[in-house]
């Protein structure tokens, strides 16, 4: 009798001491989990009683900021997101609604709604004076000047396009427009139906307004490509300067192909053996083309790695969809990949990452959108440190990409000259043109590039822009990036 009641009492004594490590367990390293359940309602009813943190757009010069995303006190004490200039951020900052959040919204969700533990100080003091649960303020590296100017001239070009910029020493994203968008303000009501026929409609509409065009959107690079087999050029040694001469024939028939590369309008190259820096002026296919495949893929590849191709890891914290270049092997492919066609694709954001590694010397920084975020009581809780992801050309290289790029908008032949260069603005801005076809049989229906970064001899800003259908870069995309360049630097 008594050793059956021995075997009792230490069956309970067991799972008395599992029941103990499971709550433990629960409330120390599952809480957090827990609370994000879409399940929980006690948690999905209480999230509208916090007062949210503010979204504040804090970059650029002179210091302006601007709250992009702030909570406003409604009936029943519930607390809604209100975005004052939706349109314009809403690639930034996405929503916080009843069925979730997106973009900085949801990926600095427990800085904004409080849950993260270096708020826990500022939570306990809350519950001693009575004033409701208060998240952080997460400021952005966002140019509240710059990003209206990419919105502005997106809305004016009228085609799917988006636009991003970036500080080339630090690595501060200073703009990232996508066009068409969306409201935001539309996903804040506490009505869970509203808000679905909302989210529904914008799904259905064709024109995809909730995608982030600037990071997750991808589109041949053209033309801007030959900054990469530019650079691969003079890094193995292939050309040694910009002066130096390069094959460009009229008609360049691809190795082991019937296919025939050509310039624009079937047009010479120069006398045929033309500097390298007026092929990358006037943007000749042969030239490129030729010198990719003697280049081949396997350096190619490397570069363009180099330059951020192909990386699946990057986020700003948003995740950003990986720019391709593929490994290629075979001559004619990697003729076509040399000059941004074949199966090369870029984001917009990779774009101004190809520029701003130029413009810095030759170093790629890491792109990142939040600079600071601070506590209800204003003290900083982090704060972002720039970092270079790694270098990618010399110097010398960087300066000769340089010169290369200034020609392009200084040169009267340039192929920017007169939409970047001194008939437009005042501004030495180093850049390259794009004009990449997309699988339509149309000219017109090329889509425009433009990556570019001012001032030249003093960088400050980098700039990728891609619209699409938007034919030649010149036309379309350089004066998208010139309107963003001028608001930044205070000169329009």
């Amino acid at each position: 009798m008594n050793r059956a009641l021995h075997r009792v009492a230490l069956a309970c004594l067991a799972m008395f001491l599992l029941l103990l490590v499971n709550i433990n367990y629960l409330q120390v390293f599952r809480a957090s989990s827990l609370a994000s359940e879409p399940g929980n309602q006690r948690v999905f009813i209480q999230q509208f009683k916090i007062w949210r943190g503010e979204i504040i757009a804090a970059g650029g010069p002179g210091g302006a900021q601007q709250v992009i995303a702030e909570s406003k006190l409604i009936k029943g004490g519930f607390y809604q997101r209100y975005y004052p200039s939706g349109y314009v951020y809403a690639p930034v900052t996405g929503y916080d609604s009843v069925f979730g959040s997106t973009g900085i919204e949801y990926y600095e969700n427990r800085y904004l709604n409080g849950s993260a533990p270096s708020l826990a100080i500022y939570n306990l003091k809350g519950l001693f004076t009575g004033k409701p649960k208060q998240g952080a303020s997460v400021y952005l590296t966002i140019s509240p000047k710059a990003q209206l100017a990419a919105y502005q001239a997106l809305v004016a070009m009228g085609r799917p396009a988006a636009a991003v910029a970036i500080d080339p020493r630090t690595g501060a994203i200073l703009a990232m427009a996508s066009y068409p968008t969306f409201d935001p303000n539309k996903y804040a009501p506490i009505d869970s139906a509203y808000v679905a026929r909302i989210d529904a409609q914008y799904r259905r509409n064709p024109a995809q307004p909730l995608l982030n065009r600037a990071i997750n959107d991808t589109f041949p690079p053209g033309s801007t490509f030959k900054i990469v087999t530019g650079s691969t050029a003079f890094s193995t040694g292939a050309v040694a300067t910009p002066d130096s001469t390069i094959p460009a024939p009229q008609f360049y028939r691809l190795p082991g192909s019937t296919h025939v590369l050509t310039n624009d309008n079937d047009s010479p190259c120069g006398n045929g053996t033309p500097p390298i820096i007026f092929a990358f002026t006037v943007s000749c296919n042969t030239a490129f083309g030729k010198l990719g495949a003697r280049l081949g893929g396997a350096a190619l590849h490397r570069f363009a790695d180099l330059f951020g191709f192909n990386d699946p890891s990057l986020t700003i914290p948003l995740p950003v969809s990986p720019s391709s270049y593929p490994l290629l092997a075979d001559p004619a492919e990697t003729a076509m990949s040399a000059i941004g066609q074949f199966d090369d694709t870029v984001t917009p954001l990779q774009e101004a990452m190809m520029a701003a590694t130029i413009a810095d010397h030759g170093v790629l920084m890491r792109p990142f959108l939040v600079s600071q975020i601070r506590a209800p009581d204003q003290s900083v809780v982090y704060s972002a440190q720039p970092a270079a992801l790694r270098r990618v050309v010399s110097p010398r290289v960087a300066g000769d990409m340089t010169t290369m790029m200034e020609s392009v908008t200084q040169n009267p032949a340039g192929t920017a000259y007169l939409t970047a260069g001194p008939p437009a603005t005042g501004i030495l801005i180093a850049g390259k043109t794009g004009t990449a076809q997309n699988g339509v049989n149309n000219s017109n229906l090329d889509d425009a590039v433009f990556t570019c970064f001012a001032p030249a001899n003093n960088p400050q800003i980098a700039v990728g822009v891609i619209v699409k259908g938007g034919g030649f870069g010149a036309d379309a995309a350089a004066p998208i990036a010139l309107k963003i360049i001028q608001a930044y630097l205070g000169q329009r």
